[in-house]
C-alpha cells in the first residue's frame, strides 16, 4: 500500500477534455513524471504550428513533455522507460501498442466517456446524445489489446437532460471524469481495487454498443426520420461537427433547434417559413424549428437575423 502521491505517473492526452484530468491530478499532488501528447501541427489560415491543449497546460506547470510521432519509435520507448513510471494514465489519446501500455508495473488506466461496455469507440458522447440516451457516464479501466475492452475499475453515471447538446455533456463529463480518475489512482495506490475489477468479457450485443468516429455522412440530416430523431442528431453533433442540410443548394449547418409536434402537411425535407421569424423543416411526424444556424459562406447567426437578410424564391 502506497500514498498515491508516491506513484510515478506518466499522463497521456491531447485535447481540452484531458486537461481537466491532468489538472485534477496535479492539484491533488500526484507525481506526474512525464506528459505524452500529440506533436505540434500546422492549422488555421496561416498554417501556424498549434500546440495541443495538454501541452499548453504541461508547459504552464513545468511538466516534462514528450511528443512522439510514432509510439513504437525506439528513442521514444527508451525515453519512456527512463521515466520509470509506476502507472500510465490515458485520457483522449491515441491507441497504444502493447509495448507502451504494458510497460509500468501497475499498467495503464484509461478514462472513457461512457458506461462501458456501452459506447465503445471514438465518439461516445455524440452517439449517446444522438441515440436519445437519458443517462451516460465515465469509466476507468485497465488497457488491453482490443479497444475499450479492459477490466473496469470504477464508473460514475449522470443524467443527460432533454435539451443538452453533446458539447454540454462533454463539459459535465470532463469534470466528473477527472474526479473519478483521481479516485481510481488513490484506490490503486491503496491496493483496494483488485476486488472490484469487473470484466467486460464476454459482453452481449444488447449491452455492448459501438460509438464509431463521426463522418460527414453521419452529419447529413435525413428529414424522413421522426422529429425526435432529427432533434437528437442536431444536439448530438453540436457544437461540432454540426448537423447539416441544404438550402438552395448551399450547406446549412444547424447548431440548435426545437421540436414542433404537429402532423405535417408538407413532404419530409421541405421547409416552411414566414420569412421573418421562423424556418421549419418537415420531418416524418412534425417539424424542426431552426434557432441557430450558419449558411455556407456566411457567419453563424440566430434565425431571425438570418431571415432578415435572406431572399427566398418561394
Amino acid at each position: 500500500m502506497k500514498d498515491f502521491r508516491q506513484l510515478r505517473i506518466v499522463f497521456m492526452g491531447t485535447p481540452e477534455f484531458a486537461v481537466a484530468s491532468l489538472h485534477t491530478l496535479v492539484k491533488a499532488g500526484c507525481n506526474i513524471v512525464g506528459v505524452i501528447t500529440a506533436p505540434d501541427k500546422e492549422a488555421g489560415r496561416g498554417m501556424l504550428l498549434q500546440q495541443s491543449a495538454v501541452k499548453k497546460y504541461a508547459q504552464e506547470n513545468a511538466l516534462h513533455i514528450l511528443q512522439p510521432e510514432k509510439l513504437k519509435n525506439e528513442q521514444f520507448l527508451a525515453e519512456l522507460r527512463a521515466l520509470n513510471a509506476d502507472l500510465q494514465i490515458v485520457v483522449a489519446f491515441r491507441m497504444l501498442p502493447e509495448v507502451v501500455w504494458n510497460m509500468p508495473p501497475l499498467g495503464s488506466v484509461n478514462l472513457h466517456g461512457s458506461l462501458l461496455p456501452k459506447y465503445r469507440g471514438a465518439a461516445p458522447i455524440n452517439w449517446a446524445v444522438i441515440n436519445g440516451e437519458k443517462e451516460t457516464g465515465v469509466t476507468t479501466f485497465k488497457l488491453q489489446q482490443e479497444i475499450d475492452t479492459g477490466d473496469i475499475l470504477l464508473q460514475q453515471s449522470f443524467a443527460i437532460e432533454e435539451e443538452e447538446t453533446a458539447g454540454e455533456v462533454h463539459d459535465k463529463m470532463k469534470a466528473i471524469g477527472a474526479t473519478l480518475l483521481l479516485k481510481t489512482v488513490q484506490q490503486l495506490a491503496a491496493n483496494t481495487l483488485e476486488q472490484k475489477l469487473l470484466s467486460q468479457q464476454p459482453a452481449s450485443a444488447e449491452i455492448s454498443t459501438h460509438a464509431p468516429k463521426i463522418f460527414t455522412e453521419t452529419c447529413k440530416i435525413n428529414f424522413s426520420k421522426t422529429t425526435g430523431e432529427v432533434y437528437n442528431l442536431i444536439r448530438g453533433l453540436a457544437p461540432y461537427p454540426t448537423a447539416f442540410t441544404f438550402l438552395k443548394e448551399k450547406k446549412l449547418k444547424i447548431f440548435s433547434a426545437k421540436k414542433i409536434m404537429q402532423q405535417p402537411i408538407e413532404q419530409a425535407g421541405e421547409y416552411v417559413t414566414d420569412k421573418k421569424t421562423f424556418l421549419h423543416f418537415t420531418c416524418a411526424d412534425g417539424y424542426i424549428s431552426v434557432e441557430e444556424m450558419q449558411l455556407e459562406g456566411k457567419k453563424k447567426m440566430e434565425i431571425k437575423d438570418f431571415l432578415r437578410g435572406y431572399h427566398f424564391t418561394k
